[in-house]
């Protein structure tokens, strides 16, 4: 890090005298905005905790004090300051540092937090071991932004907290935003709070009572605690949710005033129990255009930084429309002639593009905060009284609601349609939002259909065909995060049938069964085999439950050899369904499943990581060699396969069928 300051670990931050905080502070903003302009990444949210990061660590004896920031994207200006701005360069690039606190990178991250509304049942666990150990001077902390204070499992950890009564600190980071605008009702009292004078004006009268008051000696410790109290609970209801859970509660507090955080830091660090400080920021802080478009700024890329103009994507403008465009568009669409359609978000309506859709259709889009398990089985209850939800959720969210999705969709039968946006690898974010093992966790659930499109046009029919039936369950949809590829996507919609897939190169010996838009890969990988010779065929499965066993007995008894190809974990993915199949059947061929092995997938591009996971347009291309090469070993100058020889079976055609 450049500047005046080289400020490697805690310990350099805490021998700098008071005053030159406020201008370290600055050069840490201006490192930040340098990167993020270069590199692109999170951005608004770390920005808006410069001043507050730096007082945690010039007061809190870090790492010794543990100290959790949820959700992690707001941890860059800590990950500066604990050893790593040297290596920021590498920030969420294949083989550099996470973009979240990890606890295997460095040990000032107590907790890996790349997923929201963990960090108070983790620091209660680890506040309730140290004190099981019988350490009564560790601090714990954790800074949670009021978009993740919606989740239910912050509410079941503020209970616990309540009644445990362990010593540790809550910083409650308010920018009134998750990454779109904050909803619900907490976000409403939290405004209420920051905003309402009648408490603080009386709580500064009080305080001012005591301390004008001639003889301060007979006001009592217990004495001044039941007059706070008073003005917590009893002549101010708005303001007592906390203290009512028996967590005392001290804000609004300026969350950019480094000399008054680290002053109530200091204070609050002797105060034993639990402890919420309630800090107001400004998400994009010192960097105007994030300031006013606080959403679009959340995350970026590259960027001038003196005029906050977006530079534009190097990919060729053929490429560039993405499935989450389509799906914004497509479901306004659809509901504008199916008035049963709701579209349900779990505070992601920017990045699952359905803005648009709850500005034109404000009574029909519901955005519930980070709430993922309350959205399913809010989705259900909205299909249970003849509702068609939507509900639209990124495939590592879906995760945390696994329960709700079992229990209150599919052993009901109810329709909702679940859109599961990034699946597959999504890139930099890394192995907390891989959306890796939906295909495998829904394939054992009874009642539901599961599909993933190859392409844009296959995407639009799939949302018609989802509301143009009659669904007897739920159904699953699942598509990248990005552009969908060459093709011009069709503007008519077309009904497809459940579980049927489709024949798109016939060939010999050699088949690929792919599903989603890996099968683009496999495509091409054909047309380049075919100009060597090999006839090879292509079968877009579409559905991965259920599967169409026609198309699968006309592969099995065509085909000696198969590559599945999927973007998804290999364990109990759509090449396992293929495997089980096989052997239910009887059939005898060779297959080889191309897909994620079974580890965490690192960050990187998700080309990157087709590429290094191996089930990219080259893998496929060597497998395919691979086969062809034992065919000839094992058929010697009989191999059907002879480069340049053809057959009337053997061309390669295309079946437009649906």
């Amino acid at each position: 890090m450049t500047g005046n300051y080289q400020i490697n670990s805690p310990s350099e931050l805490r021998a700098l005298p008071q005053e030159v905080l406020p201008e370290l502070s600055q050069e840490l903003r201006n490192f930040l905005i340098d990167h993020i302009a270069t590199h692109g990444g999170h951005f608004s949210s770390s920005l808006g905790v410069v001043e507050l990061t730096i007082a945690v660590h010039y007061v809190f004896n870090t790492p010794k004090d543990k100290l959790i920031w949820d959700v992690g994207h707001q941890a860059y200006i800590h990950k500066l300051l604990t050893g790593r701005a040297a290596r920021f360069h590498s920030n969420r690039l294949l083989g550099g540092i996470s973009g979240f606190p990890v606890m295997e990178e460095n040990n000032f991250d107590a907790f890996g937090t790349g997923h929201s509304s963990t960090s108070l049942s983790a620091i209660l666990g680890m506040a309730c071991a140290a004190r099981y150990k019988g350490d009564n001077s560790r601090q714990h902390i954790a800074v949670i932004g009021d978009g993740a204070m919606t989740a239910g499992l912050t509410f079941e950890a503020l209970n616990n907290i309540g009644f445990e009564q362990p010593n540790l600190l809550i910083i409650l980071n308010d920018n009134d935003m998750s990454i779109d605008a904050g909803t619900g009702a907490l976000q409403n009292y939290l405004t209420d709070l920051t905003s309402g004078q009648a408490y603080n004006q009386f709580k500064s009268q009080i305080k001012k009572l005591l301390s004008t008051h001639k003889d301060r000696t007979q006001w009592s410790i217990a004495a001044i605690r039941k007059i706070e109290k008073l003005i917590k609970t009893g002549l101010f209801a708005s303001s007592n949710i906390f203290e009512a859970l028996g967590i005392r509660y001290f804000g609004p507090v300026d969350g950019h005033n480094l000399h008054k955080l680290i002053k109530i830091f200091e204070q609050l660090k002797h105060i034993p129990g639990p402890k919420i400080v309630h800090c107001v920021t400004q998400k994009g802080k010192g960097f105007t255009p994030a300031m006013l478009n606080k959403a679009e700024w959340h995350a970026t890329g590259k960027f001038d930084k003196l005029t906050g103009i977006q530079l534009e994507n190097q990919l060729p403008q053929l490429y560039k429309e993405t499935f989450q465009q389509v799906l914004g568009e497509t479901l306004i669409q659809l509901a504008q002639h199916n008035s049963r359609i709701i579209a349900i978000s779990p505070a992601m309506l920017s990045g699952s593009r359905l803005t648009a859709m709850k500005q034109q259709m404000p009574n029909r889009v519901f955005d519930v905060g980070i709430c993922e398990q309350h959205a399913i089985t809010f989705s259900a209850g909205l299909a249970a009284d003849g509702l068609l939800p939507f509900c639209v959720i990124y495939s590592t969210f879906l995760q945390r609601a696994y329960d709700q999705l079992i229990h209150d969709v599919a052993l009901q039968k109810l329709p909702v349609v679940f859109c599961i946006d990034r699946a597959g690898v999504v890139g930099p974010d890394g192995p907390t939002h891989q959306g890796a093992f939906d295909i495998a966790f829904l394939r054992c659930i009874p009642n539901i259909a599961g599909a993933s499109p190859m392409t844009l046009t296959d995407f639009k029919n799939l949302l018609f065909t989802a509301q143009d039936i009659t669904l007897d369950g739920p159904v699953a949809i699942r598509y990248p995060k990005g552009p969908g590829g060459r093709e011009k996507q069709s503007d008519k919609f077309t009904r497809l049938e459940i579980g049927k897939g489709r024949r798109l190169c016939s060939g010999q010996d050699i088949a690929i069964l792919s599903l989603g838009p890996v099968g683009q890969y496999a495509q091409d990988a054909c047309n380049e085999l075919l100009r060597e010779g090999m006839l090879v065929g292509h079968y877009d499965l579409r559905f991965f439950k259920p599967l169409d066993e026609a198309l699968l007995h006309e592969v099995f008894q065509s085909y000696s050899y198969i590559i599945t190809v999927e973007d998804g974990c290999i364990a109990g993915g759509v090449g396992t369904a293929v495997l089980e199949f096989m052997a239910e059947h009887g059939y005898s061929a060779t297959l080889k499943r191309l897909g994620l092995p079974d580890t965490f997938a690192v960050q990187g591009t998700q080309q990157q990581l087709h590429q290094l996971y191996y089930y990219d347009k080259q893998a496929i291309i060597a497998t395919v060699r691979q086969l062809y090469t034992g065919l000839l070993e094992s058929a010697g100058s009989a191999c059907s396969l002879k480069p340049n020889e053809s057959s009337p079976n053997s061309q390669l055609s295309h079946n437009s069928s649906a």
